[in-house]
């Protein structure tokens, strides 16, 4: 289920950064001092990449 807004604005920090999926692959990265940042993950050939997308709220 895909990740609302309000949901979004109440992720609190924790001690050590953590990932709340999206979906298929997005997911944002809730850091300790409080950023949010969006990263997907994907394979190409087998290989793992991972693409930054932005911080949230900038990127809604």
């Amino acid at each position: 289920m895909p990740l609302s807004d309000s949901q979004l604005r109440f992720l609190k920090p924790k001690d050590k950064p953590y990932k709340v999926s999206d979906f298929e692959g997005l997911f944002v990265l809730i850091k300790p001092n409080g950023s949010k940042l969006w990263q997907f993950k994907y394979r190409i050939n087998g290989k793992e990449r991972l693409l930054s997308i932005g911080q949230y709220p900038d990127v809604s």
